[in-house]
C-alpha cells in the first residue's frame, strides 16, 4: 500500500461532502491512484454492521467486490474511503483479481478534487423515497440528485 506521502492527492475538506481527496500534482488520465482498502467482510457481516434503516440517510465505507466480499475502509482503510462521490466523475472503481483500485479516467489537475460514480445498487427499486436516502450533493450540471446507480 502506499504510504500518504507519496500518493497524488490530500486528504481535505471537500464542498461535496465531509472530506475528499485533492490531487497535489498533475494526474494523467489512465493511472492507478490507489486501492480501496479495509477489512473484507461478507455481505451478511457489512448488513449486521451497518442496518440500512429506513429513512434515515446511509452513509458507510462499505464497497462490494462480488457478491461474496464487501471491503470496509472504516476498519484498516486508507485515504481512498474519503474520495467521494460525483455524478461527473474523473475517476473510476476497477476491481482487479478481488481487489479495488480507483484509476484516473480524465487528466486531472491541481487542486481538483478526485471523484468516482459509486453507481450503488439496491435490492429493492429506486424510488424517490430510496433516492432521498441517498443523496448526491456533486453540483455537477449531469447530477442525478443519487448516488445509486443509474436506471439501466
Amino acid at each position: 500500500m502506499s504510504s500518504s506521502t507519496d500518493l497524488p492527492f490530500e486528504v481535505r475538506h471537500s464542498a461535496i461532502q465531509g472530506a475528499g481527496g485533492f490531487a497535489t500534482r498533475p494526474i494523467p488520465a489512465g493511472v492507478r491512484i490507489i486501492e480501496y482498502a479495509g477489512e473484507r467482510l461478507s455481505p451478511a457481516e457489512a448488513e449486521a454492521r451497518y442496518p440500512d434503516i429506513p429513512g434515515e440517510r446511509h452513509h458507510t465505507y462499505l464497497f462490494a467486490i462480488d457478491d461474496d466480499v464487501v471491503i470496509d475502509a472504516a476498519v484498516d482503510g486508507n485515504e481512498a474511503r474519503f474520495l467521494n462521490h460525483s455524478c461527473a466523475p474523473n475517476c473510476d472503481a476497477v476491481i482487479e483479481d478481488g481487489r479495488i483500485w480507483i484509476e484516473s479516467i480524465h487528466d486531472i489537475e491541481v487542486g481538483e478534487e478526485l471523484v468516482y460514480d459509486y453507481a450503488y445498487m439496491l435490492a429493492e427499486r429506486h424510488t424517490p423515497a430510496a433516492k432521498k436516502r441517498f443523496p448526491c450533493f456533486c453540483g455537477a450540471i449531469t447530477c442525478r440528485g443519487t448516488i445509486l446507480a443509474k436506471k439501466r
